[in-house]
């Protein structure tokens, strides 16, 4: 009698309390966000100016550029590729609209749509040299990186100018400059691509064509027109935080992302979320709250007063430590574990 209760409570299906907790521990995400809500508890522990609006604003305005990039870092990385360049074209984009706007008087919508397609042909050169001349998307997003930074030293002289007047205003306000308003577009950009990279046929041709390329071709996947398009939608991205950025600190500024610190920043970001660098697998949720947590650890630790010069070595521990992490619990999840 006593072995057959035992039997049975054994095979008693687990709680549900315990399927929900099972569950979310399995996510890639879980690590990363409960490092993010244990960053939160340890810095308002200590600076009460932590969880204040103001310095809100800044973690959320910190956060949206890189989360931004990140996802199409995030669709690259899935697919076997990386951008070097997306960086430069952040800071290229914002230049192509005042060219546009003050030299050529296009009207601004156009200007910035224009500034969206220019950076959309830098990706596409990206991807046509990685796919077709196949050459390593390493080297091909380096060169790129070196090129367009020497256009815009050449174009721009190097030296900030200010918003084109007609930018002001409404667009700029709700393009960046208000308080909100490029963490809305942050969330907003991540929603639509994390539908797109897990329930689209975009999406899964992607992951199918990082995960086992030979597979996907022989399955009919086009993967060269997958690669291209995903080159095109990080460069285009790229240009969207520029002008978002330039529109926030109310100048153009060649130095917008400060080179490759953005692109790092996003790579670190998708990674710490999740992502593979492998390719076919990453997370888009997971590149949002990797953002977060590289903004809240360089805003946490101004506050707390640790020097500016020891802040990259904070973060590139912090680094390490998320991947490591990342890499354990990704093998708990494999062996079924919680």
């Amino acid at each position: 009698m006593a072995d057959t209760a035992q039997r049975s409570a054994e095979e008693a299906p687990p709680r549900a309390p315990k399927r929900v907790l099972d569950a979310f521990l399995r996510r890639r995400e879980a690590s990363v966000l409960l490092v993010a809500l244990a960053l939160v508890v340890y810095f308002r522990v200590a600076s009460d100016v932590f969880l204040s609006r103001d310095n809100l604003v800044n973690i959320a305005q910190a956060t949206a550029p890189t989360a931004i990039i990140a996802v199409g870092i995030v669709l690259l990385l899935v697919a076997g590729e990386i951008d070097l360049s997306v960086g430069i074209v952040a800071a290229f984009a914002p230049f192509l609209l005042h060219f546009a706007v003050d030299f050529y008087r296009v009207p601004v919508l156009p200007a910035f749509v224009l500034a969206l397609a220019v950076s959309a042909f830098i990706g596409l050169v990206n991807g046509f040299i990685v796919t077709q001349l196949h050459v390593p998307s390493f080297v091909v997003t380096l060169g790129t990186f070196f090129a367009v930074q020497g256009l815009l030293l050449i174009t721009s002289h190097a030296y900030p100018v200010p918003i084109p007047d007609p930018a002001k205003g409404t667009f700029q306000t709700w393009l960046g400059a208000g308080p909100w308003a490029s963490i809305t577009w942050a969330v907003l950009i991540v929603a639509v691509f994390h539908v797109v990279l897990t329930r689209t046929r975009w999406g899964l041709h992607t992951i199918s064509v990082g995960g086992n390329p030979v597979g996907a071709t022989e399955a009919g996947i086009r993967a060269s027109r997958i690669k291209i398009g995903n080159f095109m939608i990080t460069s285009s991205l790229g240009g969207l935080v520029g002008i978002m950025e330039a529109s926030r600190i109310n100048t153009i500024d060649p130095n917008i992302g400060g080179g490759t610190t953005l692109t790092f920043y996003a790579i670190s970001a998708a990674v710490i979320g999740g992502t593979a660098l492998a390719g076919g697998s990453g997370t888009i949720v997971g590149a949002l709250l990797g953002a977060l947590v590289l903004a809240e650890l360089q805003n946490g630790f101004n506050l707390i007063g640790y020097s500016a010069n020891t802040i990259y070595l904070i973060l590139g521990l912090a680094i390490l430590a998320s991947m490591i992490a990342n890499q354990y619990l990704s093998r708990l999840r494999r062996a079924g574990k919680s």
